[in-house]
């Protein structure tokens, strides 16, 4: 039996690169992921926050778009969360007003920054996102957030079906469990978009 890596090899890996123009998306950096005791805690959430803060400040520091989401749900009868919500319930915390629901502090959006606010996995699902981007001229989406199973893949495969440069960073995404956190970077990285270092992305956004 191969590894995957060579099963893969000369079929799928193909590099997209950077483009001219990026745009950095947190995905769902919410207190929910990163609060011990929290049905929705993610350890490796955690440490996905502390490696964003210095990326964060670069992008804003070179006046690279930034833009946020996060998940939020009509209090009661979560209709808004469709089957969604059915098939994970403990989705149910993400309702204004309560603190699981809130930004990390670390990485909280500035007032002019964009906050998209969606009800399911991918950030461009029932959102402004693709024409936002369209309309800036962007053609490089860099990826922040969690969880890399769900919201972040759901947006890496989004976002080379709307034609953009995906760009997933591999130290800034986390989840709760190791390995559908590596599975799925491994598939984002072979199929829907690029998986690099910060240290690259930090390099990449010094050449703007």
């Amino acid at each position: 039996m191969s590894s995957a890596e060579d099963n893969y090899a000369g079929v799928w890996g193909n590099r997209v690169g950077f483009g001219q123009r990026p745009a950095l998306l947190l995905i769902d950096f919410m207190q929910g992921y990163t609060t011990e005791g929290a049905p929705l805690f993610a350890p490796g959430v955690v440490d996905a926050v502390s490696h964003s803060v210095e990326l964060l400040a670069a992008a804003r520091a070179i006046g690279v778009p930034v833009i946020h989401t996060n998940i939020r749900y009509h209090p009661g009868h979560f209709a808004d969360g469709g089957m969604w919500v059915k098939k994970a319930p403990v989705m149910k915390d993400m309702i204004e007003g309560n603190p699981l629901a809130a930004f990390c502090p670390e990485v909280t959006p500035l007032p002019t920054e964009v906050v998209l606010t969606k009800q399911y996995a991918s950030a461009f699902f029932g959102t402004s996102l693709a024409p936002m981007l369209h309309a800036l001229g962007i053609d490089t989406l860099i990826m922040l957030g969690c969880s890399t199973s769900g919201c972040v893949r759901a947006t890496a495969v989004d976002a080379v079906q709307y034609g953009y440069r995906g760009i997933v960073v591999r130290e800034c995404v986390g989840d709760r469990h190791q390995a559908p956190h590596e599975a799925n970077l491994f598939d984002i990285d072979n199929k829907y978009g690029d998986v690099v270092s910060r240290a690259q992305t930090l390099d990449y956004l010094a050449t703007l």
